[in-house]
């Protein structure tokens, strides 16, 4: 049986090795700007919706250098570097970093594809309001759960509006109406701009598919004493994140991004085989 174990960041592949330092410079680089001048990164760097103002396309790039904590920097960088260690020593950097960055720009399409079906009706909503409002129609869509209050601003929006709003509906419904028009405006451009995804995760769990492909029988440990054969872990792994991705709507993983992940990278590796890029 064909086994694989890392040998050790002494034979640390070039690509592997500079991608785990970029993503490092990075996570301290977050760090340090945001205590010492108060600059965001993950506002700028990671990937927002693409209909959101604060979207940028070379998002789509830098979001795989940003992570949201210690342990999912550490846990994607040693999947990194476990699994693409073995993966460039057979492809070469090029192929290599080129299967990177495809997967995880797929892995980020699959994940704001999905969201878009998610909060279509939400933004049916907003429209519908601000094309025809009224007090009646404002009740019934802060009642409803398309009404979100995904962070610290928007709460922070909504309870200054709530306060001038409830001043003025007795004494100026008409100036009243138009807060209201004006406040969800500017809820529908926040709630646009609230999700952000970050992390190589997307990169990495296409990483994984190629190595049960390439690797089926090789033994993986899980929780280092657990052996399993990478075909069946890579199998127990998607089921895992498609079963989380349907019903596991209020966690902040992105679990249709590992799986865009995976599908990209099936695909790519579909594709060389038939163009026979060894």
């Amino acid at each position: 049986m064909n086994q694989f174990r890392p040998g050790g960041f002494n034979i640390l592949p070039p690509v592997v090795k500079n991608l785990i330092i970029i993503n490092g410079l990075f996570f301290l680089a977050t760090i340090a700007l945001g205590s010492s001048s108060g600059v965001d990164l993950v506002e700028i760097l990671g990937l927002h919706y693409f209909a959101a103002e604060k979207f940028a396309p070379y998002q789509f790039i830098t979001y795989m250098f940003m992570h949201g904590g210690l342990m999912h920097i550490f846990f994607n960088m040693f999947a990194l570097w476990m699994f693409g260690n073995a993966l460039e020593n057979i492809w070469g950097p090029k192929r290599f970093l080129i299967y990177y960055f495809i997967t995880g720009i797929g892995a980020a399409l699959t994940h704001y594809i999905v969201f878009y079906f998610e909060i279509s009706p939400v933004l049916e909503a907003i429209n519908s309001y601000l094309d025809n409002p009224s007090h009646e129609a404002l009740t019934r869509f802060l009642d409803s759960q398309s009404f979100q209050l995904g962070n610290f601003e928007m709460r922070d929006a909504f309870n200054q509006f709530r306060d001038r709003y409830n001043d003025l509906i007795n004494t100026n419904p008409t100036k009243a109406l138009q807060l209201s028009v004006d406040y969800m405006s500017e809820y529908k451009i926040q709630f646009l701009n609230a999700p952000v995804v970050v992390g190589a995760s997307g990169a990495v769990f296409g990483i994984l598919l190629a190595f049960g492909m390439i690797f089926p029988n090789t033994l993986i440990y899980v929780y280092f004493a657990i052996p399993v054969k990478a075909k069946y872990f890579v199998m127990i792994y998607g089921a895992i994140e498609l079963f989380s991705g349907i019903y596991d709507k209020g966690s902040n993983v992105a679990h249709f991004a590992h799986l865009g992940g995976m599908v990209f990278g099936y695909f790519l590796l579909i594709y060389w085989k038939k163009r026979r890029w060894k």
